[in-house]
């Protein structure tokens, strides 16, 4: 009987932390599902993994394997660094490892915007490299954009500009609205960040997890051949659909018992985090919006807004930081759950009618498949950035005012949340969400273009295609 052949090896290298591993294992799924290839993740640390990666790994199809490389010393690092500068050490350390972990069977080697110094090794082997890019399209037009010209042209710091930047093919960004890692030029976040965007060139593709019909301008922008420039491949909008296995969670049983599109929910992700005054400012308004709500809440911190970057749980007692009486006086109406929800279940489930959320790409993605429309609360990492595209470019979103005093304050909170669940602006951007929610599962179809755009990926690295 005549041999099976064999799958085609592809390997995925994440940076540390979820929220680009979580993306890229949707679209390891699709490639081992759909295509008969075979991926394995080669995973950078510094510490131990994390329960939350081994758990989600070890789920995974037989064809999807992974190894951890050796933990990488950082502790030369100033207690201050940041978590761009941190995750790149961590990936450029990892280096060595990396070079054991690969072998020449291999078809591709994909990293996501972090993992560029791997290249230098995947050419020792011959093997493609890829960048796989977790957040929209208009991010990854900044970087071609800041590469090529604004890093030399642009002399003081990008939140003092006096006029918009205007990306090619996106919505004019106000400097102060750009990601993180370009708001003080003299941080290594900074020349980290220009690093690996100078680098981006040298990818033979980059493989965007977004799709035409939300980001159709910086698409076609993007698509268009320009010399020291890789192919473009949206193949979005990746996220994790699979239910089950978050069980029935105490939210999800009181949400059953809301009518239909009753409820906004909020949730800052796993990483971000509020102060104690916008903690408090955030209960009154929920109180004062007379809104069903159910919120995740973790404890407050004061110095920065991604504290629990790597560690999703509440380190308190998980409601003694609310307004005293807040949460007695909301029973039945609001919802409130320490550290944690079962995401992908709240914004499928049908009482859910808003979302206020931190614009975490994964997000802002989970709520278009779900058509739920959002209020758009930026904290950290390129979250401005995104809140801009989904108020002022898609309109899928409203965003509240930040006061003087740097505070979203009870009023504002208050009248953004009913203009969302009663307004005639909430149904305006309902009826935006409710159709890009129909274009994304057209795309993600038998002959959707994020389909197709997956499938000449696999043919090329099995070798079918020559180009």
């Amino acid at each position: 009987m005549e041999d099976q052949k064999q799958p085609t090896i592809v390997a995925m290298m994440p940076s540390p932390g979820m929220g680009h591993l979580i993306p890229m294992i949707e679209f390891a799924k699709r490639l081992v599902l759909h295509h008969n290839l075979s991926v394995t993740f080669i995973i950078p640390t510094d510490a131990p993994p994390s329960k939350a990666q081994t758990t989600v790994l070890r789920s995974l199809p037989a064809a999807i394997s992974h190894v951890f490389l050796p933990p990488v010393d950082l502790s030369d690092l100033p207690p201050n660094t940041k978590i761009e500068p941190i995750i790149s050490l961590t990936v450029l350390r990892s280096l060595p490892s990396l070079r054991h972990a690969l072998h020449r069977n291999i078809a591709a080697l994909i990293v996501d915007i972090f993992g560029t110094d791997a290249f230098d090794i995947a050419d020792e082997f011959g093997i493609p490299y890829y960048i796989f890019f977790p957040s929209t399209t208009m991010y990854l037009s900044f970087s071609f954009y800041l590469s090529r010209y604004l890093d030399q042209s642009v002399q003081c710091e990008f939140r003092d500009l006096p006029e918009p930047i205007h990306i090619p093919g996106c919505v004019p960004v106000h400097g102060k609205d750009l990601l993180d890692p370009v708001q003080d030029r003299s941080n290594d976040a900074y020349k980290w960040f220009v690093h690996h965007a100078n680098r981006y060139k040298l990818a033979h593709g980059m493989i965007e997890n977004s799709f035409l019909e939300l980001e159709p301008e910086a698409i076609k922008e993007l698509q268009k051949e320009e010399p020291g420039r890789p192919p473009v491949y949206p193949v979005g909008p990746l996220i994790n659909m699979d239910h089950a296995q978050t069980g029935t969670h105490d939210c999800i049983k009181w949400l059953n018992e809301q009518p239909d599109g009753s409820v906004i929910f909020v949730c800052f992700g796993s990483g971000g985090t509020l102060t104690s005054a916008q903690m408090d400012e955030m209960a009154h308004g929920l109180e004062m919006s007379e809104q069903r709500f159910l919120w995740v809440v973790k404890s407050p911190n004061d110095k920065v807004a991604n504290a629990s970057y790597f560690n999703a749980a509440s380190q308190a007692d998980p409601f003694d930081f609310l307004p005293k009486g807040f949460v007695e006086r909301t029973k039945g109406r609001g919802f409130v759950v320490s550290s944690w929800a079962p995401q992908a279940q709240v914004l499928s489930h049908e009482s859910t009618g808003g979302f206020l959320t931190h614009c975490g790409w994964n997000s802002i993605l989970e709520s278009v498949v779900n058509g739920v429309p959002l209020v758009a609360w930026p904290l950290y990492a390129e979250q401005k950035m995104n809140a801009v595209l989904v108020s002022e470019d898609v309109k899928v979103a409203l965003r509240p005012k930040v006061g003087e005093n740097g505070l979203v304050e009870r009023g504002e909170i208050s009248s953004v949340v009913r203009r969302l669940m009663e307004g005639e602006e909430g149904k305006e951007v309902r009826y935006r969400m409710k159709e890009l929610k129909k274009a994304a599962s057209k795309t993600l179809g038998e002959d959707g273009s994020s389909t197709k755009h997956i499938s000449e990926l696999a043919l090329k690295w099995q070798g079918k295609t020559t180009n």
